[in-house]
């Protein structure tokens, strides 16, 4: 189907405007290709839609001249029948009858009838019971999470109260870990102190011309060998121990073992010797203070 032409158009706008605003001034508005298609394009969806409209308010016509006449047929028929008309009906009859259609306009029936209430009451109780079903789901699910959060604060308490013993014993341990390093500095120092008084004292003991054998290796070296000679003594006296038993050459013996107490008396004097002039020797003029 060709388009219309822009005549054709203007005059379709025309008339709809014209139809919308009835006895009201139509607005001005600028006559070009874009804006008449626009109007035109609102007409026809304005005219589509009053179509619609028309064709839902005669079906609802239609509908409500249905529902008139059938209930005519049913006043009549109660009037016929039973000699019952609205107006002649009791108070509770009336609210009865109230009940009933409100009842029908609930569970949105087509008619008062048992067959349209029961389908009607049967869905809505399918319906409660689903709901009730998903509302002992959502409980459960509810209690689960309630059980799951009691768990997670009692956890969380938990955690809280090792994090802030962690940070005591952290506290304490840093603590002690300044003390050593405070007494690791004072030992350190005393050391260093230590050694310059050593050093002194080995200065000043080359100076005053002291013996060599008399500095503090020459007497380590000589324990050593004093002590390494005691060792060797004791297999020594246990062997001769068995021999004092023997009869032949006692005093051979004897003379053997005298030898051997006497060097080790001797010794024992040189060592005693040597400690006692070191330990007269070693006195400083000027003695450094630690502090």
């Amino acid at each position: 189907m060709p388009s219309p032409g822009m005549e054709e158009k203007l005059t379709k706008v025309a008339s709809w405007l014209k139809k919308t605003f009835e006895d009201q001034p139509i607005p001005p508005y600028e006559v070009d290709s874009r804006t008449v298609d626009i109007l035109y394009e609102l007409a026809e969806c304005n005219e589509c839609r009053d179509g619609d409209v028309s064709l839902l308010i005669e079906d609802m016509k239609q509908k409500a001249a249905e529902y008139g006449s059938d209930g005519s047929y049913l006043q009549d028929l109660l009037t016929e029948s039973l000699n019952l008309s609205f107006s002649s009906l009791s108070k509770v009859s009336t609210a009865y009858l109230n009940n009933l259609v409100d009842t029908a306009l609930a569970l949105e029936t087509k008619d008062t009838s048992l067959a349209s209430f029961i389908p009607a009451i049967n869905d809505l109780t399918s319906d409660l019971y689903a709901a009730e079903s998903k509302n002992r789901d959502m409980e459960l699910e509810l209690s689960n999470l309630r059980r799951k959060l009691t768990s997670a604060l009692v956890l969380e308490k938990r955690l809280q109260d090792d994090l802030m013993k962690t940070e005591e014993l952290l506290v304490m341990e840093k603590a002690k870990a300044d003390s050593r390093t405070q007494n690791m500095k004072f030992l350190k120092d005393k050391s260093e102190d230590i050694k310059f008084r050593i050093k002194a004292a080995e200065e000043q003991l080359s100076a005053s011309g002291l013996d060599a054998s008399l500095t503090h290796e020459s007497l380590v070296n000589l324990s050593e060998k004093l002590a390494e000679i005691r060792k060797q003594a004791v297999p020594l006296k246990k062997k001769l121990e068995s021999y004092l038993d023997l009869t032949p050459s006692p005093s051979l013996a004897r003379v053997k073992i005298e030898e051997a107490k006497r060097e080790l008396e001797a010794l024992e004097a040189e060592f005693s010797t040597k400690v006692d002039m070191t330990a007269r020797s070693v006195t400083l003029s000027t003695k450094r203070p630690f502090t």
